[in-house]
Parts: structure tokens; C-alpha cells; sequence
């Protein structure tokens, strides 16, 4: 089949039409293991194939580009670039988008290779129709571009080759196209950015980090709302922390929580707000940033107790994110009845809300409850315990009404809620205590798809492996649950059928 893929390119060279051979040329280099097509490959020229895509059909171009993908694939990044990078760089001027996806996507395996690489750098034309890609209407065609550019910027001479030459201005024209593009290059920026405090100061003396901290002030809260989100990308680094809190947009982006109340606006932008500081607690410190700046979980406990759907779902996944880390949880039980408060409200929105938020919320109260064995201490067992009854007056009735009912979602919600309190020992009272649970917790009829089925697996496994289970459930009830965890998740028992003589 190998002999076949140059038989095939060689006839196809001849041909004025060449679209049937083209497809069979197709099933050819995919028929070819790749590690055989790459000896084929790195002995053949493929111009013939880049010269068929000079076309207005489009079928012709698509067979093509789906050939080429193949064979370039098999090629090491080295030879791609010694021999095909004019090809590419004319790839990125097609008119066709698969072809540009094309290029860019083999220029970013170039990237990859520290020897490749410093062929593409050598080209500054190159570079900038990869840049200009960023502004062309096809996502798909700019988020490749993007994608390459990251990989191009990964080293000091990739940094130079996009910050220290002509193309920082090919970047900064390509913002002025719209909106849109000048939020694409802010992306590609921000993600070299986190790389290394290096790449942090290329991006700041580019200008570009400042001009976004302005777009914080502008008149538009749409594009407010956007450079907020864009910022969270820094806080995934220490560097991009240190960066933002020495610029005091911590300060300032707390100040706007602040704020919001009185800006009939807020809602546009608020809730990226919260999912900064979020983000930003659950990489740095819970308890840090919750006591330095404590605006943020006043309005998250706000929001959840308000009456804006948005909000509220925002406000759900925040706590859920605190609350599951011990730090977070802590962190919340501190602000004490506040806390209180927004458990009551956790209980009545998994019951009476949305179908979405009430998904939402179980989510987050399985969150809030999970305890893993080695923090479970006396007073955080505690505190988990008493979470656990804030949330309804007979939460146990409650959750095992919900995890009844025929909504998927929910149903398997409400056994996360079981399984996080499954491995501390007053959840395994209260299932104990609560009539018919555990014939309920052994009933495989009670599931009908697979995910329901994982996920009452999941409450059986967190109980059997527990030290505490056989104490407290008794010695017959533990036996069937590790029966249950040793058939697995989709057993079925099989059902006898006695035939009856005689019988219609």
C-alpha cells in the first residue's frame, strides 16, 4: 500500500483532473500505519498536491487538505520546515479556511521542536500572515493561530521574534479590526503571559497588559465585563498574582463589588467579577483573600440569596469551589450565621428551584460536605454534621425524596449529596437511622442509564471503604454492599426461565 501512495502522487502529476485519484490517494495514506507512511513520506515532494489546492473547487481542496494533514503529519518537524515552509506560509494567504487551518496547524508542530522552530523565526513574513490570521472572520482559523503563537513564544528567541521586531505592531494593528480580534490578541498575550515572568515583561512593555487594565474603565460594560475575564487568565500564575496585586487591580476589581450596588449595570459584569476572585482564592489562599478583601463573599452569599437566576448560579459554583477545599470550608464556617443563612437557602433552592440551579446546587452541597478521612476531625465532623441539618429539617426525607424522582440529573445529584457524607460516621447514622435506606442504597433497579448506575456505584464504594461501616451499619448490611462493590456497577442477576410442557 506504501508503493501505492508514490504510484498514486506520480499519476496524479499527469492528470488535468485528478479528483478520482485524488480519493483514492486518500483511502491510501490512511490504509498506511503512520510509522510506515513516514519513510513513504520524507522521500516524496508533495507540490504536486499544495499546486491542486491553486483551485475554485472545493471538493478538490477539501481531498487534499485531508491528504496532505496525513503526510505532513508523518514528517518530522525538522523536515517539515527545511522543506515545505513556503508551502505553509502560502497556506495562511489561502482563501479557503481549511487550507489556513492546515498551515498554521503544522507550523505549530514546527513550534514544538526547539531545532524546527528557529526556521520560522528566521521568518518575519511568516509570522505576520500567522498574525493576521488572529483577525480573519473564521474562529476556527484564529484560535489555530493562536494556538501556534503560544507555542512560537515559549523561549527568549520566540519572545524576541513577536515583541522585539515588527510584528508587535502587525499585533497591535490587528486589534484595531473590531472588538472581537482585539479581544483574540489580548488571549494569545495573556496566554504568554502566565508562561514565566519573563514572557509577563515582554507582554507589559508590549503596552498590551496596560491597554487592558484601561478597557477596566471604560464607558462600555459589555467590554468591561470581557477584560475581567481576560485578567482571571493571570491569576493562574504566582508571577501574574504578584503582577496584579503590585498594580493594585486586586484593590480595584474589589472596589467594583463594591460598587456594583449602586450601578444599575452591575449585572452585566458582576458575575465575572466574582469568578476573578474565585478563581483567584482557589489558586492563591481561601482564607487570604476572603479576609483581605471581604466584599467578595459578602456578595457571594448576596447573590445566592437574591432572586436573579444568574446570579444565583454564580453564586452556587463560587461556594462550591470554596467549599471544596478544607481551607474554603473553614473560610465559611467563620462568617458563622451569615453562612447559616446561605445553608437554608442551599436547601430551598435544591428543591424549589430551576431544574439548572437546582443541578447547580446539589453540586455544591455535595461540595460543601465532602470530608476526606484523613481531615476528619472531631470539630470538623462536626461542622459538617451541622451544615448537613441546616439545610432542611429533615434533610435525609428530603434528599431521598429527590434522589426518587425521574430527572437524571437530579436524581444523581442527590446521591453526590449521599456519597460525600457516606464516609464520615454521622452520615452513616443517619442512613442507618432512616427507614429503607439501605434496601434503596442495594436496589439496582433504582438506576436505568449508566451514568446513575456510576453514581450509586460511587455511594456504595465510598461506604465499603470505610472503617467505620460495619460498626455502624451491622455485619449483614455491610456484607451486601461489598458484594455489591465486588460485581461492579452493571451487574445484572440472571433470571431462570423453566419451560412448561404443553404450555401457549
Amino acid at each position: 500500500m506504501a508503493a501505492s501512495v508514490s504510484e498514486l502522487l506520480r499519476e496524479i502529476a499527469e492528470l488535468d483532473e485528478p479528483l478520482v485519484e485524488l480519493h483514492s490517494l486518500k483511502t491510501a495514506v490512511n490504509t498506511v500505519p503512520l510509522n510506515a507512511l513516514r519513510e513513504v513520506a520524507t522521500g516524496l515532494r508533495f507540490g504536486v498536491l499544495f499546486n491542486l489546492l491553486e483551485t475554485d473547487d472545493r471538493e478538490q481542496i477539501d481531498v487534499c487538505v485531508d491528504i496532505l494533514e496525513r503526510l505532513l503529519q508523518a514528517l518530522e518537524p525538522i523536515y517539515l520546515a527545511q522543506t515545505y515552509k513556503l508551502e505553509l506560509q502560502k497556506g495562511l494567504q489561502h482563501s479557503d479556511d481549511h487550507v489556513k487551518v492546515l498551515a498554521l496547524t503544522q507550523i505549530g508542530r514546527i513550534a514544538e521542536s526547539i531545532d524546527a522552530v528557529v526556521l520560522v523565526l528566521g521568518s518575519l513574513e511568516l509570522l505576520k500572515e500567522m498574525i493576521h490570521c488572529i483577525g480573519g472572520e473564521r474562529i476556527s482559523v484564529a484560535n489555530e493561530a493562536i494556538k501556534s503563537l503560544s507555542r512560537i513564544a515559549q523561549n527568549k528567541a520566540g519572545l524576541d521574534a513577536l515583541f522585539t521586531t515588527s510584528t508587535l505592531q502587525d499585533l497591535k494593528d490587528v486589534m484595531g479590526i473590531n472588538d472581537v480580534v482585539r479581544y483574540r490578541v489580548y488571549e494569545l498575550v495573556l496566554g504568554i503571559a502566565v508562561m514565566s515572568p519573563a514572557s509577563l515583561e515582554y507582554c507589559v512593555n508590549g503596552s498590551f497588559i496596560t491597554r487592558l487594565l484601561g478597557e477596566l474603565a471604560g464607558d462600555d460594560v459589555l467590554i468591561r465585563a470581557t477584560a475581567i475575564e481576560m485578567l482571571t487568565t493571570l491569576t493562574q500564575s504566582q508571577h501574574g498574582r504578584l503582577y496584579l496585586a503590585q498594580q493594585g487591580i486586586i484593590d480595584r476589581i474589589s472596589n467594583m463589588i463594591i460598587g456594583a450596588n449602586s450601578d444599575p449595570f452591575s449585572s452585566f459584569y458582576l458575575p465575572n467579577l466574582v469568578k476573578f476572585f474565585g478563581n483567584l482564592a482557589m489558586v492563591d489562599s481561601p482564607q487570604q483573600i476572603c479576609e483581605r478583601y471581604p466584599a467578595f463573599i459578602e456578595k457571594v452569599f448576596e447573590m445566592i440569596k437574591g432572586h436573579e437566576q444568574t446570579m444565583i448560579g454564580v453564586g452556587l459554583d463560587t461556594i462550591g469551589m470554596l467549599g471544596s477545599c478544607l481551607e474554603g470550608k473553614q473560610v465559611l464556617n467563620k462568617t458563622g450565621t451569615a453562612f447559616q443563612d446561605v445553608l437554608r437557602r442551599l436547601g430551598s433552592i435544591s428543591c424549589n428551584a430551576s431544574t439548572d440551579l437546582r443541578i447547580r446546587c446539589l453540586e455544591t452541597i455535595a461540595c460543601l460536605h465532602s470530608l476526606p478521612i484523613d481531615q476528619q476531625t472531631e470539630d470538623l465532623l462536626g461542622m459538617t454534621e451541622s451544615w448537613f441539618h441546616a439545610l432542611h429539617n429533615h434533610p435525609m426525607e428530603t434528599f431521598r425524596s429527590l434522589s426518587m424522582q425521574p430527572f437524571p440529573e437530579i436524581h444523581i445529584g442527590a446521591l453526590k449529596v449521599f456519597t460525600a457524607i457516606a464516609g464520615q460516621p454521622w452520615g452513616q447514622r443517619l442512613m442507618i437511622s432512616t427507614p429503607g435506606f439501605v434496601e434503596y442504597i442495594v436496589d439496582r433497579t433504582t438506576e436505568a442509564d449508566k451514568s446513575s448506575k456510576d453514581a450509586k456505584f460511587a455511594l456504595v464504594k465510598a461506604l465499603v471503604n470505610t472503617k467505620t461501616i460495619a460498626e455502624i451499619f451491622g455485619n449483614q448490611h455491610y456484607l451486601q454492599l461489598r458484594a455489591y462493590l465486588q460485581e461492579g456497577p452493571y451487574f445484572v442477576k440472571a433470571v431462570a426461565t423453566v419451560a412448561v410442557e404443553g404450555g401457549e
